[in-house]
């Protein structure tokens, strides 16, 4: 019987404030708490884990026995984006924070860029997705122009509308510039971003593709992909990684569709890691401020686990975590520096309480201890506290 790990990130659900929050800029954000004042917000399958169980989330009315192991994760690295957090997971603490650029980009860079892909740039700041491109569709579409803007974090969004700009040709564009933007100005992503519909009528398309920064070294997908266990990516995890330590992937375009590619993952009969990010509540709803939306969001996920639940094998793990947070109701649209999640769940695994690790990268370290490889990961492996035999 296969040796498998199914390890779920829920993009940006955090669990409260980590010490250093103010150090960010945040204040009162908790995403989980933030959501579970939402009328629309179930946690039946994730309570029954431990979710309110986890230090900090008594307010979701903790239980006597939960079937799984909890705790939560307090980032070490210097960021609170989404490649540092994965990173961190798989065994990569950032010391130094990836480059942001509150002012827009360098104009050597811009002008490099649009001599290498023949268009002009418009915009060049931070700006809100969805706001891009109400402002600027238009001028994007009669000039042919490339719209590239910024966040807080460490990225460089490419928008274009699809009709005037084939998908081919924007991917390409986000090649050059990943190309371009190295050394002190290697920022974390590139990000393409597709957009269709008509004046006063844009809407941002699934068509969404990430080119990501290579990690600086090894990580726990490299080790396992090099002792001949398969790793599998659903949904973005191909590209946050690069496509590094990667043995098959696949590319999907909302929550639903990563949980019913987890779902299908476990016909795959090879021991190794299964690998999920969902995205839907992370760009949909935490950086648009949507609180309903992303309590809905998280219901019909802890609505969908029995289904995969019920479906494990015997040393089948299942890992529920986040990467950092995105409060939709603090005063920020940004990320938050957030605690994240650990619901740890097998029928090999004792109910636990991990209690506050001081990283992510326990999570990877307890990954490769569980399939006995070494490792040399910062974090600390929690497994052989949990694991009944």
């Amino acid at each position: 019987m296969a040796k498998r790990v199914f390890l779920i990130v829920l993009d940006s659900c955090g669990v409260g404030m980590a010490p250093d929050a103010a150090d960010f800029n945040d204040h009162d954000c908790n995403t989980l708490k933030r959501i579970s004042g939402s009328s629309l917000f179930s946690d039946t399958t994730t309570r029954k884990l431990g979710l309110a169980n986890i230090d900090g989330c008594e307010y979701l009315f903790p239980i006597k026995d939960p079937i799984a192991a909890y705790g939560k994760c307090c980032e070490k690295s210097k960021c609170k984006d989404t490649i540092t957090g994965h990173w961190e997971i798989a065994g990569i603490i950032s010391e130094k924070p990836m480059p942001t650029y509150p002012d827009g980009f360098p104009s050597d860079i811009i002008k490099k860029f649009s001599e290498l892909t023949g268009r002009t740039v418009i915009c060049n700041k931070p700006y809100s997705g969805t706001d891009v491109i109400r402002d600027y569709g238009e001028e994007q579409i009669k000039t042919g122009s490339l719209i590239v803007y910024t966040s807080e974090d460490s990225v460089f969004q490419i928008a274009a509308h699809e009709k005037y700009i084939p998908l081919k040709e924007l991917y390409n564009d986000c090649k050059i510039a990943r190309n371009l933007l190295t050394g002190d100005n290697a920022v974390g992503r590139v990000i393409a971003r597709p957009f269709t519909g008509d004046i006063g009528s844009f809407t941002r398309t699934p068509n969404r593709h990430d080119f990501s920064l290579e990690a600086p070294k090894e990580t726990l997908l490299d080790i396992l992909y090099k002792n001949g266990h398969y790793v599998y990516s659903i949904g973005k995890i191909y590209d946050i990684f690069a496509g590094k330590g990667i043995s098959g992937h696949v590319f999907t375009r909302s929550n639903n569709e990563g949980m019913e590619r987890t779902l299908q993952a476990l016909e795959i009969e090879k021991d190794g890691l299964y690998f999920t990010n969902l995205v839907d509540f992370d760009m949909l709803y935490g950086h648009r401020q949507d609180i309903d939306g992303y309590a809905k969001a998280f219901s019909e996920f802890d609505n969908w686990l029995p289904s995969f639940i019920q479906k494990m094998q015997k040393d089948d793990l299942l890992i529920i975590t986040a990467d950092h947070g995105c409060d939709p109701g603090d005063d920020s649209t940004d990320h938050s520096r957030e605690y994240i999640p650990l619901l740890v769940y097998g029928e090999n695994i004792k109910s636990k309480n991990l209690a506050i690790r001081q990283s992510f990268a326990d999570i990877g370290a307890s990954i490769a201890d569980y399939f006995g490889l070494n490792f040399d990961c910062p974090g600390k492996s929690f497994i052989k506290e949990i694991l009944k035999y």
